[in-house]
């Protein structure tokens, strides 16, 4: 069947199940656009307010599935408004398949109206980049795309497609949904000996999840694993929700604002397992003092992340969920009576030192109102910010895909796109933390939630600062607060009901908690301003490059 370059594009999109698309229409994708017209009932658009609160939303839907999520873009500045997005998908490894419209391929290079070389642009940020040449490769290029998007160490995969190629015609061949590509494993049967070795001498071993134990599904191998060395299980922020927080040996987050017992367990282990994580610097801190009385047994399905950040005793490189299966094959394990009182022992001095914080409304007592209202199923999204910390810090997350956060790039302005990509891709009501300095950055993205019927609970944790960088200034720079006191007079109740949305302030938690009973209850997106002192910090605080020996807590400088 002989089709348009745009038709095959809708065709392969769902081909490849795609269910919905975000994307904003422009002049070089106006061919794309009306067989999105056609097409309707087959698969659902959803229209952001900012190109970038659309690639947000394709990667909160990507986070809250597993599925790849997918964005739509003209040129110009239609691409670039995606940047931001596709390096923060980069960064936290999720699986995009980005679509840009470009000028004609006989103008390419000719600075023609909004035409810019977004290929070469994001050549740094993406796991691959297709200029689509000629429409006989369309349909090949979107399923490679798919394959490799998903494949490995997921991560972003843009197609550039100009606008003669979204006109010319080709014969279309249907094909079935692309298959992911077969994990390389390199590792060896002496190293699964090797390991199996350093466990059975270890005293102190200790379990360290980051996003890829969830990316391999493996969290049952890590409890398992965790049963039988006695070992506890520490975090990265981007692997908060590995494993159940109600699972016994779970200690919480670790590095420069995580949990004490966490940090400290990691300072004294003689055995460091490391599955799917990347040793960035806010989890490590002093490179050299890091776990630097432990071998460290490395698991991770990319090579190039082996010896980049801390070097170990024995990598193995493949899929998490096989190396650990491999593991339970053969480890026995034992208890280690001595090494879990001294677990209780950072447990009761974690305890004895818990911030204590100021006002009528704290952050802790928001976040346990919300964890106590909401389903343990339901997406917990944040900005970028103390609110992001305070609830790695304290939500209980008791399933997978249900933290949803910005942690490599740091994005503010992440939290309400990726909200609504979230909620549109589980069906669930789902709840954004966020702060006013991050909100303010895309709120326009509340109008999407509006238009688009979405469920989705803002808290705006308000303290009228840019909290994070101000309580850095405060250590770091004599607290000489530059332009972080924003002085800005938002009022976000009357923004939301502006906006078509319900909004609420509050001040105690008797209204923290009226406000959330009628947000449960609301069919739409609600707001609720909480106002919260500008002089809470996050604490514990592990100063950049530096060890738990220098640890901040509550008061200390």
């Amino acid at each position: 069947m002989e089709m348009t370059g745009a038709q095959i594009l809708m065709e392969t999109l769902l081909e490849q199940g795609t269910d919905v698309i975000f994307g904003y229409p422009g002049g070089t994708v106006l061919d794309l656009y009306e067989q999105i017209y056609q097409n309707e009932g087959r698969i659902r658009h959803v229209l952001p307010s900012h190109e970038q609160g659309g690639i947000h939303a394709a990667d909160g839907y990507a986070r809250a599935t597993g599925k790849t999520g997918v964005v739509l873009a003209t040129s110009g500045p239609g691409a670039t408004n995606l940047v931001t997005g596709i390096a923060t998908a980069y960064l936290d490894s999720i699986p995009l398949v980005i679509i840009t419209g470009n000028v004609p391929t006989d103008l390419i290079g000719q600075d023609n109206f909004q035409e810019v070389d977004v290929f070469s642009l994001t050549y740094g940020i993406v796991k691959h980049s297709y200029r689509v040449a000629r429409v006989e490769e369309l349909a090949d290029d979107i399923r490679e795309a798919y394959a490799l998007a998903g494949s490995g160490r997921p991560g972003p995969v843009l197609i550039d497609i100009p606008k003669d190629v979204q006109q010319k015609k080709t014969k279309f061949t249907p094909r079935p949904p692309v298959e992911l590509w077969p994990v390389s494993s390199e590792y060896t049967a002496d190293e699964i000996k090797q390991a199996m070795k350093l466990m059975e001498k270890s005293k102190r071993p200790v379990i360290y999840c980051g996003g890829g134990v969830i990316t391999a599904g493996a969290d049952k191998e890590v409890m398992e694993l965790s049963k039988r060395l006695d070992a506890p299980i520490c975090y990265s922020l981007m692997g908060l929700d590995a494993v159940a927080a109600s699972f016994p040996a779970s200690l919480g987050m670790s590095g420069m604002h995580g949990r004490y017992a966490s940090t400290k367990a990691i300072a004294e282990c003689d055995l460091l397992i490391a599955v799917g994580a990347r040793f960035s610097d806010r989890a490590v801190g002093n490179k050299q003092k890091y776990a630097e009385k432990a071998n460290i047994i490395h698991i991770d399905i990319d090579p190039a992340e082996i010896d980049k950040n801390v070097t170990v005793d024995l990598p193995l490189i493949g899929d998490a969920k096989d190396i650990l299966g491999k593991f339970l094959e053969a480890v026995k394990g034992s208890k280690k009576p001595d090494w879990q009182a001294a677990i209780a022992e950072m447990r009761a001095f974690e305890a004895s030192h818990e911030t204590q914080y100021n006002g009528g409304l704290t952050p802790f007592q928001i976040i346990d109102m919300v964890s106590e209202k909401m389903p343990k199923d339901t997406p917990i999204v944040t900005d970028v910010g103390q609110h992001q910390m305070w609830v790695a810090q304290r939500y209980p997350f008791e399933q997978q895909r249900t933290f949803l956060t910005s942690g490599g790039l740091g994005t503010m302005g992440f939290g309400m796109g990726a909200s609504n990509g979230a909620c549109i891709g589980t069906g669930k009501r789902t709840v954004l933390f966020t702060g006013d300095g991050s909100f303010a950055m895309n709120f326009a993205e509340l109008g999407t939630a509006v238009t688009e019927g979405l469920p989705v609970i803002v808290i705006v944790m308000n303290n009228r600062v840019l909290g994070m960088v101000r309580q850095l200034q405060d250590f770091f720079s004599s607290a000489h607060y530059s332009q972080t006191t924003t002085h800005r007079k938002t009022d976000f109740v009357a923004f939301a009901k502006a906006m078509g949305a319900e909004g609420y302030l509050a001040e105690t938690p008797e209204e923290f908690a009226q406000a959330m009973d009628q947000a449960c209850q609301a069919n739409g997106p609600v707001v609720i301003e909480c106002t919260i002192d500008e002089n809470d910090f996050v604490y514990p605080m592990v100063p950049t490059n530096k060890s738990i020996d220098e640890i901040i807590l509550q008061g200390g400088r």
